[in-house]
């Protein structure tokens, strides 16, 4: 303890202020007051030294328990129900390991979902690779019939842009993870919205030969991002397209209230199954009914974007009837 230089110091201060007390008192009034004053400091030293044994003790004690939840003993509670500074001390550092506990059990959930996110990356990517590489092993040889090399060349030209979309969609979504996607806070026009995102699917509705019917008034807005959403929409509306049969019919209608503007998006194709329900929005689902090209992203990314925009979706579904989709852009009140 006394290596420490203030303590060192404070034990020179004090000896010193009773060496000239004990002086003063034998000079100014008896030997009698000069030994009571000096068994009194002696006292006090002792006592002041006794006490800061006792803090350091204490302080030596916290030191090994702060060693110990730096190592990762995040269950170690340190408080020990008292008054005083330490006390105060040690809730404080109490308070700090339940934070760091609960940033590594997050840090922990997030390296399992980056893990399990590349591990679906990579089986997404690994398919349409083996067979272009196929392919184009085919396409070397000079025998090959002109029907099958353009067939495969075909199909090369489709996974290739398969494989941008999966890209590009990934890129948006690491952007929206991040908090770096900036979503423009504009008066969108959900006619405009709707009309721009139909552009892409109207040629494969035409090909299964759907009947679209778009109803809602020319005014109805909401506050968001016009190009986001409308990813978003086409999301939606290609699924919508892809799970329902030739000659169905897929629905828009939009709406306006104080509080929202919804978007319900419906059809009357294979519809979901109750069990399947829970997991429509997650990444890189793939249903049962769902096509051999499917990625399982289109709808997660939907859902991510919209929610992004103080918005809502919600999915209801019946095998066999129908699919619908409702969306919820609520509007920000200031008081």
């Amino acid at each position: 303890m006394l290596r420490n230089r203030e303590i060192r110091l404070f034990l020179l201060t004090v000896c010193s202020i009773s060496l000239v007390a004990v002086v003063a008192g034998y000079i100014m009034i008896s030997l009698n007051a000069a030994l009571f004053i000096a068994i009194t400091a002696a006292l006090l030293i002792g006592c002041c030294i006794m006490f800061t044994r006792w803090r350091y003790r204490e302080i030596e004690k916290l030191s090994g328990d702060l060693r110990r939840i730096s190592a990762g003993d995040y269950a170690l509670d340190v408080r020990n129900n008292q008054e005083g500074e330490l006390s105060i001390l040690r809730s404080d550092i109490y308070k700090v390991t339940l934070m760091l506990s609960e940033q590594r059990s997050l840090l922990q959930h997030e390296k399992v979902q980056l893990t399990n996110a590349i591990s679906d990356i990579s089986h997404q990517l690994k398919t349409p690779l083996t067979s272009m590489t196929m392919m184009a092993d085919l396409l070397s040889e000079p025998e090959l019939p002109s029907s099958k090399r353009a067939e495969f060349t075909r199909n090369i030209r489709i996974q290739l842009e398969r494989i941008g979309w999966l890209v590009s969609s990934l890129l948006k979504f690491s952007k929206i993870d991040a908090g770096t996607a900036h979503f423009k806070r504009d008066h969108i026009s959900v006619d405009r919205l709707v009309r721009k995102a139909l552009e892409p699917v109207l040629i494969p509705m035409d090909i299964k030969e759907q009947t679209l019917t778009i109803e809602g008034e020319d005014s109805v807005t909401f506050i968001g991002d016009l190009n986001w959403t409308t990813e978003a929409i086409i999301n939606i509306l290609k699924n919508g397209v892809e799970h329902t049969h030739e000659g169905g019919e897929i629905s828009i209608s939009f709406t306006e209230n104080t509080l929202f503007t919804e978007i319900i998006i419906a059809d009357n194709g294979k519809g979901i199954p109750k069990e399947e329900l829970p997991y429509v929005f997650k990444r890189f689902y793939k249903g049962k009914n769902a096509s051999e090209d499917s990625i399982g992203i289109g709808l997660a990314l939907a859902h991510s974007i919209i929610t992004s925009q103080n918005g809502d979706i919600h999915v209801s579904s019946e095998v066999g009837k129908g699919t619908q989709f409702r969306i919820k852009f609520y509007n920000q009140v200031t008081i």
